[in-house]
């Protein structure tokens, strides 16, 4: 099965056909750097960095640009609030979106230009659409004439007939129409500003994109891309400009991620339900929130909760706790009769890796990925599970390492399994022992006091240290190596 993309610009799923062959040139929209970001964006971070991370798998080369807006009006207004200078706010938070970005496991893109450094290619751009026709300068500012662009609207869907009748003539009495938007800003009093052809000013948000997407991938590109509340005006703006300034289709393929709500509301500060990767990252494993936004489809809306992070990282324990299975050689031997089931189990490791292409090959279905992995989990741990209980059973090495395999080359795709599975379980534990206030030595203690009063046949002390424990947080769970313990869910 070939590589399905949907194009948000034509509307239906399409063969994804690279301009060049072996190569995948793509941007994706980075975020504005006046704060810190909201696990929005940490949704369309990991979604487009899967998108890179399977293209790499696959074999392509892959040049991938996301860049910084590194001054705009939030980020100017930040500065003066706090009465420092405009970069001095936007590195600070470049800083803090990198330290975010490097939590989460996001593979660092080819090229994260900056809106500042690129200023001179923007003027460029600037001039050339005056020059053609396609913009106007007034009074230091430059706006884009969106009559001169018959295809405007082609993306979003809208036509300029009602984006017309539903704009407010007086916004600015000086643009041709209200639609008309700004390439170009006249610096007011104490802003920063560059200078040009027409006077102090900076950077329109919509010109960066293009310029930028110019310089490190051409005219024309394979994927552009972004969160759907990007469609319309940037996407659309950014096409108009790029096109006429070139004379050449901007983006091949547009991609767009959906929003994510929290607790099935739209997150927004208003609401006070807003919600910052790093108060995230507070709580929950780094992989747990990647689990979670990859288990549905990248296009579909996903509801942020504390239920449904629960059952994300319930999953991702069960992943990882097979995985630890599978490193331990005490339960695979090179066994010379192998069983119907583990015969079962050893076709369906076999045959994964073609259902997780095909799964991702239909426009990156991670939920339909995850799912398969899933299903494999269970029948391997219901191997796993006859073994623990009884050692006649046997279980082949091949199998194991089969299976390790596959679970790392799907791990590499999704960024998870990106630590030892004793890490994983470590690092949970350091986290309960700190939030529960219980320290490692006391759980294990009581642990042994049990296994004594189980010697002894109190059954009634046994019982009890297992209710003082699941009191404090803490679960027990015998086995025939032992007993494990580990935290509650919250």
């Amino acid at each position: 099965m070939a590589l399905k993309v949907y194009n948000t610009m034509t509307r239906r799923k399409e063969e994804f056909t690279p301009q060049e062959p072996g190569s995948v040139r793509m941007y994706a929209c980075g975020v504005t750097v006046y704060d810190f970001s909201h696990i929005g964006h940490a949704r369309a971070m990991v979604v487009f960095d899967v998108i890179q991370r399977y293209f790499k798998y696959s074999g392509y080369n892959v040049t991938f640009v996301r860049n910084h807006t590194d001054i705009d009006d939030k980020i100017i207004n930040r500065a003066n609030e706090e009465g420092v200078a405009y970069n001095e706010i936007s590195e600070r938070f470049i800083k803090e979106f990198d330290a975010d970005m490097h939590a989460l496991g996001i593979e660092e893109p080819t090229h994260t230009p900056k809106a500042t450094e690129h200023i001179d290619e923007m003027i460029e751009m600037v001039a050339t659409l005056i020059d053609k026709g396609h913009a106007y300068a007034v009074e230091g500012d430059v706006y884009f004439d969106v009559s001169s662009f018959s295809q405007y609207g082609k993306l979003s869907g809208k036509d300029t007939e009602s984006l017309q009748s539903g704009a407010r003539i007086d916004v600015d009495e000086r643009k041709k129409s209200p639609l008309d938007f700004a390439l170009w800003k006249a610096s007011k009093e104490n802003e920063p500003y560059w200078e040009c052809p027409w006077g102090k000013g900076r950077p329109g948000w919509h010109i960066e994109c293009s310029a930028m997407s110019k310089k490190y991938l051409g005219n024309t590109f394979d994927i552009h891309g972004g969160g759907m509340d990007l469609i319309f005006p940037h996407h659309e703006n950014e096409i108009a400009q790029a096109e006429c300034a070139s004379g050449k289709e901007f983006a091949r393929y547009w991609l767009h991620n959906g929003f994510v709500n929290i607790d099935k509301e739209k997150m927004s500060k208003s609401l006070k339900n807003f919600l910052t990767i790093r108060e995230v990252l507070g709580t929950y494993h780094p992989e747990t929130i990647r689990l979670f936004l990859l288990s549905n489809h990248y296009r579909s809306p996903v509801d942020f909760s504390e239920q449904n992070l629960a059952e994300a990282k319930a999953g991702l324990d069960r992943l990882y706790t097979l995985l630890k299975d599978l490193q331990n050689d005490s339960l695979f031997s090179e066994a010379a009769d192998i069983s119907e089931e583990e015969k079962a189990a050893s076709a369906e490791v076999t045959a994964f890796p073609d259902k997780f292409k095909e799964a991702m090959d239909d426009d990156f279905n991670t939920a339909a990925a995850i799912g398969h992995m899933y299903a494999l989990t269970r029948t391997l741990n219901s191997l796993i599970d006859r073994k623990k209980k009884d050692s006649s059973c046997t279980l082949s090495k091949k199998l194991a390492q089969q299976a390790k395999a596959i679970f790392a080359d799907a791990g590499t795709v999704l960024g998870l399994f990106q630590e030892a599975p004793d890490n994983y379980f470590g690092r949970q534990k350091r986290d309960g022992l700190a939030s529960h206030g219980i320290s490692e030595d006391e759980i294990e203690k009581l642990i042994a006091e049990r296994q004594d009063a189980k010697k002894a046949k109190d059954w009634g002390r046994a019982d009890a240290i297992r209710d003082s424990l699941t009191e404090k947080g803490v679960l027990l769970k015998d086995t025939p190596q032992g007993t494990e313990w580990s935290f509650k869910d919250k």
